[in-house]
Order: C-alpha cells, then sequence, then structure tokens
C-alpha cells in the first residue's frame, strides 16, 4: 500500500475517533461545581419590601423587612431574624441579602417597645438607661409572640391573590435567627425551657425546622442544660472571643455555656476570635476596635452552608458543613465544633 495512500487512512481514523469521543463527551452531563455557600447565582434581582404585620390580636404591629430575589420563580424556603435591643428590621442587612440572593426569602422582624424607638429621641447620656428598661421580660416575651404572629400572616399573604408573596413562601421549610436580644427571642421559640421562670414553660414554635442564634446567652434563673438540653431541632451558635453585651453585662461565659448544654443532632458553635458584639451586625459600634474584614465572610459561608443543609436538604452542603468546608473559611484560631449524630 502506498504510504500517501496509509496516510490519509490513519488521518481518517484519527478524526473519526476524535468525533467519537466528542459525541459521547457530550452525552456526559456537566460536572457539577464544588459546593461554594459563597457563590451567588449569574443572575439575581434582589428586592426589598417593608410591610406591616397587624397583629389583631394583642393590637399590635409589627414591621417587616422582606428580602426577595425577583429572578428566582416559585416557593422558597423562609428564613426569620429578630434584631438585637435598639434595632431595626433594617439592621444585619448584609444577611439578608446573600441568603435571599442564595435562595431564601428573608423576613426581617421589627419589635415595637425593644425597637431603635426606644432610645432615638432620648439625650445620650441616658439612652443606656431607657435601653436597659427595655431589654425586660414583658418585651421578651412581646418578641417570642410576634414570631408566630409573623408566621401566621405569612401564610395568609402566600395564600392571598395578586399579593407580592403569592406563591413565593415554602411555609413547610422555616429557619429562625437572631442577634443579641434577637438570639434570645430565637432560642426560645425554636426550644428553650423555662421550666418555673415563667407562666409558660415554653414558647416553642413548631413551624421552624433550624435555628441561628448570633451571641447565644444563658438564662441567669435556671442553668444551661435545664434551658436547653431539651432542644431538638438543628441550632448552630456565633459568638466571638470579645463578645460582650454593653446592656445586660453578658459576658462571653454565658454565651459558651449554651452550646456544651446541647445534645447532639445538627449542633454547631463557630467562635471567632477576637469578634465582638457588633460582628454580626452591618456598621461598627462607637468606641470599638474596627471589625475584622474576614469575620463577615465567615458568617455568611458557615451561615448559608446550615440553612442549605437544613432547609433544603442539600446533601453537598451538609458534607461541606459536617467536613473540612468551615475550616476552609476560618482563620486558625477561630474554633469551631459540632455534635453531631
Amino acid at each position: 500500500m502506498p504510504f500517501s495512500v496509509l496516510r490519509s487512512l490513519v488521518i481518517v481514523l484519527v478524526v473519526l475517533c476524535a468525533s467519537l469521543a466528542a459525541q459521547e463527551n457530550e452525552k456526559k452531563p456537566a460536572a457539577r461545581p464544588a459546593y461554594d455557600p459563597l457563590r451567588l447565582p449569574a443572575k439575581v434581582d434582589l428586592k426589598t419590601h417593608d410591610l406591616v404585620v397587624k397583629d389583631e390580636r394583642r393590637k399590635r404591629e409589627i414591621p417587616i423587612r422582606i428580602y426577595l430575589d425577583a429572578a428566582r420563580p416559585g416557593p422558597a424556603p423562609v428564613v426569620l431574624f429578630s434584631h438585637g435591643l435598639g434595632g431595626s428590621r433594617e439592621g444585619s442587612s448584609f444577611l439578608g441579602r446573600h441568603w435571599a440572593s442564595r435562595g431564601y426569602v428573608c423576613v426581617f422582624l421589627q419589635h415595637p417597645g425593644s425597637d431603635e424607638s426606644v432610645w432615638k429621641n432620648v439625650p445620650v447620656l441616658r439612652r443606656r438607661e431607657v435601653l436597659s428598661r427595655a431589654a425586660s421580660f414583658e418585651n421578651s416575651r412581646l418578641r417570642n409572640e410576634d414570631v408566630p404572629a409573623v408566621l401566621d400572616q405569612l401564610e395568609r399573604w402566600n395564600a392571598e391573590k395578586d399579593h407580592l408573596l403569592k406563591g413565593r413562601l415554602d411555609i413547610e421549610h422555616v429557619g429562625m435567627s437572631g442577634h443579641s436580644f434577637g438570639a434570645v427571642t430565637t432560642q426560645a421559640v425554636s426550644g428553650q425551657s423555662f421550666g418555673l421562670m415563667r407562666r409558660r414553660a415554653s414558647y416553642e414554635e413548631k413551624r421552624i425546622d433550624a435555628a441561628i442564634a448570633f451571641s447565644p446567652s444563658s438564662p441567669k434563673a435556671m442553668t444551661a442544660k435545664a434551658a436547653f438540653g431539651g432542644v431538638k431541632i438543628p441550632w448552630l451558635l456565633m459568638t466571638g472571643t470579645e463578645d460582650v453585651s454593653i446592656i445586660g453585662d453578658t459576658d462571653v461565659a454565658s454565651r459558651l455555656a449554651v452550646f456544651p448544654a446541647l445534645q447532639k443532632g445538627g449542633k454547631y458553635e463557630l467562635v471567632l476570635e477576637g469578634a465582638q458584639h457588633h460582628a454580626f451586625t452591618d456598621g461598627g459600634e462607637r468606641g470599638l476596635a474596627p471589625r475584622n474584614p474576614a469575620h463577615h465572610p465567615a458568617i455568611l459561608a458557615i451561615s448559608t452552608a446550615f440553612w442549605d443543609a437544613w432547609l433544603r436538604g442539600d446533601e453537598e452542603a451538609r458534607k461541606w458543613l459536617d467536613g473540612k468546608g468551615p475550616r476552609s473559611v476560618l482563620a486558625e484560631k477561630d474554633r469551631w465544633q459540632t455534635k453531631l449524630d
């Protein structure tokens, strides 16, 4: 066989093999990218909506801010957030923006009586006094009752014709979160026991599937084990080595006492080295050290993975959360521990 003919045959075979290989590769599904809780979709149309929930039974109005990705149709899991003492529905927006961009409908509550209205028109020297009074058992009770009132209204809006939330809410998958006094609220409605401390032994809201407490704390009138030993749903606790409250004198020891009291089963704790109380908010606080710029990305990554794992049932998120994922976004001295099944 002439060499030129042989060379032509070889070229034909090479082209044919390459074509067959290309066809075979087209049949294979594209490899799924590694799980990354900080990755955002290519298209996000983030909207905020300020609404008011009217609780007729208690004659109480609860302002809320809703973060919603208008580019994502269909029902999405709901995440509630409760602000700290003297805060508002506008606080910790970095959480609402990121979680909503990841596909959650985020509802940030504002609690009258312990919100910004307490101090806004008060002379600076009297603000600590009025804030201390607002951190009361009565306001704690009102906050606890705000949560089911908001969930009830969300259910009605989800079914209401022509409402902006019509069909947008997956009420079967609800997360609860909050910072400081909002963490106290979160703990109360997601499984904390009060024993004989109050008229009601529990404010547990059964519609809540998982909870995140930013700057949690232990009660002073009973042991942490008695308060938190019966918590059944997944909890994620986040605090810092310098996380001390200006009002109420809650110290780091009180915050760290919560995790050891929890039973196994989807329980997590993050302690950020050097993080102060304002680490979980948007802005700095006067007189405090600047926030470590690495803290917010770590907070966003771990909280998002927690929601993905426990509200969406995402197996890759669960592997990331229960495995080496958190360490990839943390500094060497940040502490991370789990209580798994």
